[in-house]
């Protein structure tokens, strides 16, 4: 079983992931983890990424396809199913991922999607700047980020929609109820 999980700056999708991986067994794959890594370990792919992220740009879909497929046939956790985390963020990334996940005779079968009120988002990484230090949860900063997340994804929850693969989960309340919405979600459309 292979998922997607998106939903806004602050709403829930690390803790929600976590918890798919202890009940589904999944392999998570935070794309802003993999590339963290390789820019740290200084690889080739790694310093491709440096000088895109440096100039406040996207990586390209190609070389995070590229990145996707290296963890994916490598990594023998990968084979029984994956999160994605981060990725895809455009139609032609969720395109590019249908044709590289067919290839292999895989789909996706479910996107989480983690919905969450503006306040309640502004209000949770307003706490977690304070309480972590981020620099990048300051007012000014988390309207920017939501509005370019908004205009981004929209489209993408759209796309998923008509694909009957999009899951619409309430984001707001206790974690662990939450997390209920999303396995019954999960569950009742398995067979997919």
């Amino acid at each position: 079983m292979n998922v997607v999980i998106f939903g806004a700056p602050g709403s829930g999708k690390g803790t929600q992931s976590e918890k798919l991986i202890d009940k589904y067994g999944l392999y998570h794959i935070s794309t802003g983890e993999v590339l963290r890594d390789h820019i740290n370990r200084k690889t080739p792919v790694g310093q491709i990424a440096k000088t895109y992220i440096n100039q406040g740009q996207l990586i390209p879909d190609s070389l995070m396809i590229r990145i996707l497929e290296e963890i994916i046939d490598n990594e023998p956790k990968a084979k029984d199913g994956v999160i994605f985390d981060g990725f895809p963020r455009t139609i032609p990334q969720a395109e590019a991922l249908n044709r590289f996940l067919a290839k292999r005779g895989q789909k996706i079968h479910h996107v989480i999607g983690l919905e969450v009120p503006e306040e309640e988002l502004m209000g949770r990484m307003l706490k977690r700047g304070k309480e972590t230090g981020r620099a990048d949860d300051n007012p000014e900063t988390i309207k920017n980020r939501l509005k370019v997340y908004h205009q981004s994804t929209t489209p993408l929850r759209d796309f998923y929609i008509n694909e009957g693969k999009y899951r619409a989960i309430p984001g707001s309340g206790d974690i662990d109820e939450i997390f209920g919405h999303i396995a019954e979600a999960i569950d009742k459309h398995s067979d997919e």
